[in-house]
This record gives structure tokens, C-alpha cells and sequence, in this order.
């Protein structure tokens, strides 16, 4: 993701009001206007069903304290202070605590991947307290199960614990007890109803009896993750992805990919096989920018490639691994592993490929199958890099890419073109891809809305017979919003909505697409604008997140030729569009993104549409006020809304709202 914040100034498209009824209706007969004339039987690309995906990556709290359903921070005492998230209320760190006790996290050196443990010496029958805190406190639902795992080991004495849920103010909302046995680590449950509703709740264990205890993957789930998995998901969050529909995941990054530095980059080797043994990372976010530091981001890993390869999976979406290349973020370090030291890297990547898809009896498939998935994930394509740039990144994606095709020729590979949209770098990374004859090349923008306004047409030039693109990171970032926080609000969604018309009439080249960044804890965040925000209980989608959607359920199989005075919409007169058409149901898809403030009578003529159905579907996207937003308290502020239309016949006019989306879908029949 490119971390440069500078926005362009843009002209101020003003705020309108105009009035719509959404409501059944005919559409109108053909105005004098010249029409927008559509070409059913004029199929002028394929579409793709990986066209509109998403990008998930690790940023504003998005895995740990985000999708990830895990809920105790630092369970297994990892971060680079042992203790953080944890506290000590009534031990003082400077005596000796005699009327409670006190933890010291002890290292047990080596290469251990779960390096700590902690040691807790209980000096008072009933004193001593160990509390979490979670992230950004800990959600609970009224009635809701939640799943405690721990290990534990007794050294002296004979302990018991009180676990409990707390609310924010500290009334006990659930508790269980646990009583711990023997001198060897040893795995102990206990399951809690919670009864009441909490967003900020904490979670305490409360030691009973003198002894000296051991402690380790201090661990509590709520029993409703999604398909109901140990080590899950966060229900809400994966199904607003599922209802996306997306054509793809790419994953793990973005940034995180290539690490502040190359010690501190992702690798996907240590985030399978059991959980206990993954060895936690600092997530490079942590302290990136100084206005929203978090030195308490860190991965456990508890959502690692098995959990991503099977997320996709979930989804009906293909997987799309991003691997590092030896170049740590040019934002940053850029540290570089030379050139005659890359094997390990490049054969990360094809184990990496053996692991999605090799048999049961390979080295790395078998590791897939130990941990539940025999079956191969069936891996398509996968990507070097994220956003490097210059010779360095060119030399070494060679080295991947003669090794990837060698062992596995049908594998699809996805090049970078650095973090730019355009200029020198930009250029040159294309014309050293052309050279290469790559077979995708991610272009990401973050660029004012205006930007987006003014590009709908950027690949209408592009060449139909040189490498794809993959339109991997995108967002219209308002200037005219709040600064740090850029809100989503429908001035960028609508900047979008019209970039992507351009995206879908260029089917041919453009083949993926997909927003960034995906999600935002409204605590946690780093960056913004952001697709679905959240808190510990809730979530909503944002505009942006709609318009996705729309475009995402309602792209059809074909392109079909769409012009106007021979042209295409691309912002006359505030239209911009695409219509398709959806071979497997023989339904025509109109869409139309009217930027004007008022409402525009749009005369249409369909060409080839014979057996027309006499009455359609329509979708609208509108809102009068571009700078309104939705929130967690104000979740249906910009929906969008369906209505069913008359249709008269292959000529008709379209009533478009201003400021507005609209998809409408006719059967012939």
C-alpha cells in the first residue's frame, strides 16, 4: 500500500439536493436527446469471474482484534513486552506483594517459536487478580457461550482460578472455575455464558490458594465464529465479505509483506501447523505514523495462510498469496538480499505452491493435511512482491518467475509496478514488464476523487494483446474530509462507482480489481479511508462498500458495446457506464453513474434485445449530501434500494437520480 498521504486539490463538486422517488415506475418514452444505444448481440469481452475481489492485509487492526475471533491480546505472553495487554491490579511491582502475588514472564530461550511463558506466584489465598484487556476492550454478548483454553503446569502447591468476563465498570458478567494439577503443562477448557452485552468488557482470572503456577496460550473464543471453527473467524465480519461475492482474496499484503525491515517481513512457513507453535511478528503498522501509533499491534498468526487458503475457499473466491522478494519496503529500510542468496526465498515460493496444492505425500502437503485439509486448495496464481520498484525489484522477480514456470508452467504470476499511477517509475516498471511478458501487473492509486472522475477512461488505450492488469489497491481519497481521518463518504464512493465502469468496459485487459484497505477498527486504525469498519461488536459497510458490492453481484459474463454519439460514457455531460450481459440467466445489465447534481433523463436503445421481459429490476445508490457517511449508529444512511420497472421496449429513458448509481437489469426472455 502506499503510505504517501499527499492528495491533490479538486475542484468542489457541491453539495445537491435534488428529489428522486425511488419508487415502482414506467420508464418514460424516448426523449429528442441523442440515446445511449447498447448492442446486445455485441459481445465485446469476456468478463472474468475473479473481475472484482478483495484485498485483505493486516492494517487498523483487520486480523488480531479484528476478523480474527480470538479475544484475549498477547495470549501467549509474546510481544516484546511479555506482559503487555495483561495487568496486575492489586500487586505493586516494587514490593513483594505479600498480600496478593505477582507474574514474571519467563524466557525459555532457544529458537522456540512460543518463547514465554508466565510464571505467577500466588502469596495470599484470595489475592491475587491477572486481568486482560483485549483489544480495545473485549466484546460480549448477552447469552453467548465463550470458549476458554489454557495451558498450565503447577510448580508448588495446589491452585484453583476463577475465570471471568467483565463489563467496562467491572460487574462480573459470567465466571467458571478451573483447578490446576501436575508439574507437566497440561490443557485446560472451561466455557462461559455471558449475561449481558458488553463493548468494552474485560476478562480476570482470580488465583486461589498458595502455590506457584505456569501459564501459557491464555486463549477465549466466542462459540458462534464462522461454520462454527475452533480458531475461527468473526461471523459478522466473514459474512460481509461472502456477500460481496468476490471473484478473488489476495493476501497477506500490501506492506506487511515486505516488513519495515527483511527480519520483520512475512513468512508464511511460520504461520501454519499448530497454533502454539507460530511464531509471533510486530506488524510493521505498529508505530508507522506517529498520529496513530500502536505499539500493541503485533500478529500471533492465529490467522495464518491455512486460514486464508481456507477463507477463499469459504468464499468461492480463488486465493492470491503475495510473496516478499528479498526487498524490504523502499518506504522504509529497503533492505536487500542479494542476488546470489535468494534460493531460500524463491523456494518459500514454491513451497508455498506445493502446500496449496501438492499431494498428501509431498513434505508440504502433507503439513496441509495434518492440519485438516487434504484436499489441495487448487492455487492459480500467485504474486511476487508488493510494491517494490526499479531494477532491484526486476532482478529478482526474474529469479522467482524462471523457477515458479519451470516446476509449475500453468501458474499464473503477478508483477508489481511500484506504488505509483503514473511517472517515471511507473513507465519504466511497465516497459520492463512488457519486456518479460508477465502475465499481470498490479497498479495501485490512491488518488482524490477527482482523479477517479477524470480516469475513467485510463485503460480504454491500453494494449489489448500485452500483459493484464490488476487493479490491486484503490480508493478515492477526499480532501474535503476530515484529516487524519478521510471518512468514506459518497462523494469518494461515487468517484469509484464511475472509475469503475471504466474498469468493467475494459474486461479485456483489466481482469482483477479490488479495494484497499479492507477493513478498520473505529479504535484501532491507522489508515483511511477504509471498505467495513468496525468495533467488538459491530460492523458496517460504508458506501464504498456498496458500490463494490453492486458492481461485484452485478457484472454479468459479457461486455457489451455501449456508446453514445459513438463513444463511451465517460463523464459527458456527468454519465459514465458500462452494460453487460449475463449469458447464464440471458439477463441484460445497464450501469449508469450519474455525477450531476440533478436528475438527468437518459434516452436508452437496445439493439439485438429480442424477447425482451417487460418489466426489470432496478438498483439505486444515491445520496443528496456528498459528504454523508455511514457510521456504527446510523448504518442505512446510503444503501442501496431496489424497485421493479416497466419496460416498454428496446427504447425507453432511464430517470437517473443525481449523485447517483444505478444498475438496472432486464431478462430475455
Amino acid at each position: 500500500m502506499y503510505r504517501s498521504l499527499m492528495l491533490f486539490f479538486m475542484a468542489f463538486l457541491g453539495i445537491f439536493s435534488g428529489e428522486y422517488n425511488p419508487s415502482t415506475q414506467e420508464m418514460q418514452p424516448v426523449t429528442t436527446e441523442s440515446p445511449v444505444i447498447i448492442d446486445a448481440g455485441n459481445s465485446l469481452a469476456s468478463i472474468q469471474p475473479t473481475m472484482f475481489g478483495i484485498f485483505f492485509e493486516d492494517i487498523n487492526f483487520a486480523a488480531d482484534g479484528g476478523i480474527y475471533a480470538e479475544l484475549i491480546k498477547n495470549r501467549s505472553f509474546e510481544f516484546d513486552d511479555p506482559l503487555m495487554g495483561w495487568s496486575q491490579p492489586v500487586s505493586n511491582r516494587w514490593s513483594n506483594n505479600e498480600a496478593s502475588g505477582f507474574a514474571s514472564a519467563i524466557n525459555v530461550g532457544g529458537d522456540a517459536a512460543n518463547g514465554h511463558f508466565l510464571r505467577v506466584q500466588v502469596r495470599s489465598e484470595d489475592g491475587y487478580v491477572l486481568m486482560n484487556e483485549g483489544y480495545r476492550g473485549i466484546g460480549y454478548q448477552a447469552g453467548m457461550d465463550y470458549h476458554i483454553n489454557l495451558l498450565g503446569r503447577v510448580e508448588e502447591g495446589h491452585p484453583g482460578l476463577t475465570l471471568e468476563l467483565l463489563r467496562a465498570d467491572s460487574t462480573v458478567i459470567g465466571s467458571a472455575e478451573l483447578d490446576l494439577t501436575g508439574n507437566v503443562w497440561n490443557q485446560y477448557q472451561a466455557t462461559i455464558k455471558a449475561t449481558a452485552t458488553e463493548r468494552k468488557g474485560r476478562f480476570r482470572i482470580r488465583f486461589h490458594g498458595l502455590s506457584v503456577v505456569d501459564l501459557d496460550m491464555i486463549s477465549m473464543f466466542p462459540a458462534d465464529t464462522w461454520k462454527k471453527r475452533k480458531n475461527g473467524l468473526r461471523k459478522d465480519l466473514v459474512q460481509m465479505l461472502a456477500d460481496l461475492h468476490p471473484g478473488f482474496l489476495r493476501f497477506p499484503g500490501g506492506c506487511i509483506v515486505e516488513g519495515r525491515t527483511l527480519e520483520q517481513r512475512y513468512q508464511w512457513k511460520k504461520t501454519v501447523g499448530p497454533v502454539a507453535e507460530r511464531t509471533t511478528l510486530i506488524n510493521r503498522w505498529n508505530t508507522e505514523f506517529s498520529h496513530r501509533s500502536a505499539p500493541d499491534y503485533f500478529q500471533s498468526f492465529g490467522l495464518g495462510f491455512f486460514e486464508y487458503f481456507q477463507l477463499a475457499e469459504d468464499l468461492g473466491a480463488e486465493p492470491l498469496p503475495i510473496l516478499g522478494c528479498g526487498m524490504a519496503c523502499q518506504f522504509n529500510t529497503g533492505e536487500l538480499v542479494p542476488l546470489d542468496e535468494m534460493d531460500p526465498y524463491i523456494q518459500d515460493a514454491l513451497d508455498l505452491i506445493e502446500f496449496a496444492n501438492g499431494p498428501v505425500t509431498s513434505d508440504w502437503g502433507g503439513v496441509r493435511a495434518s492440519m485438516g485439509h487434504p484436499e489441495p486448495f487448487h492455487l492459480k496464481m500467485i504474486g511476487v512482491g508488493n510494491e517494490q520498484w526499479g531494477s532491484d525489484y526486476f532482478d529478482r522477480y526474474v529469479l522467482f518467475t524462471r523457477a515458479i514456470r519451470t516446476r509449475y508452467p500453468d501458474m499464473k504470476i503477478v508483477s508489481g509496478s511500484g506504488p505509483f499511477a503514473e511517472g517515471e517509475m511507473f513507465e519504466y516498471g511497465w516497459d520492463e514488464l512488457r519486456k518479460l511478458d508477465v502475465d499481470y501487473v498490479d497498479e495501485h492509486y490512491y488518488k482524490p476523487p477527482q482523479w477517479f472522475f477524470e480516469h475513467a477512461g485510463r485503460y480504454d488505450s491500453y494494449d489489448r494483446h500485452g500483459p493484464k492488469v490488476f487493479a490491486g489497491e484503490y480508493a478515492a481519497h477526499d480532501p474535503l474530509a476530515e484529516a487524519p481521518l478521510k471518512k468514506n463518504d459518497w462523494r469518494s464512493a461515487l468517484a469509484e462507482a464511475a472509475f469503475m465502469t471504466g474498469l468493467l468496459r475494459n474486461a479485456d485487459v483489466v481482469q482483477m480489481c479490488s479495494y484497499a484497505p479492507l477493513f478498520a477498527h473505529v479504535e484501532g486504525w491507522q489508515w483511511t479511508p477504509d471498505l467495513i469498519w468496525f468495533d467488538n461488536l459491530r460492523a458496517y459497510g460504508t458506501p464504498n462498500y456498496y458500490v463494490q458490492k453492486l458492481f461485484s453481484t452485478n457484472k454479468g459474463t459479457d461486455v457489451l458495446a455501449m456508446t453514445r454519439d459513438g463513444k463511451p460514457l465517460t463523464g459527458q455531460n456527468g454519465l459514465y457506464a458500462a452494460a453487460t450481459m449475463d449469458q447464464t440467466i440471458n439477463e441484460l445489465i445497464l450501469i449508469l453513474v450519474n455525477v450531476a447534481e440533478q436528475e438527468q433523463q437518459v434516452p436508452i436503445k437496445l439493439m439485438n434485445a429480442h424477447a425482451l421481459s417487460a418489466k426489470g429490476k432496478k438498483i439505486e445508490l444515491k445520496h443528496a449530501d456528498l459528504l454523508a457517511v455511514n457510521a456504527l449508529d446510523d448504518r442505512d444512511q446510503i444503501v442501496p434500494k431496489e424497485s421493479e420497472v416497466i419496460i416498454a421496449g428496446p427504447e425507453f429513458t432511464m430517470n437517473l437520480a443525481g449523485q447517483s448509481l444505478t444498475i438496472l437489469r432486464v431478462k430475455m426472455e
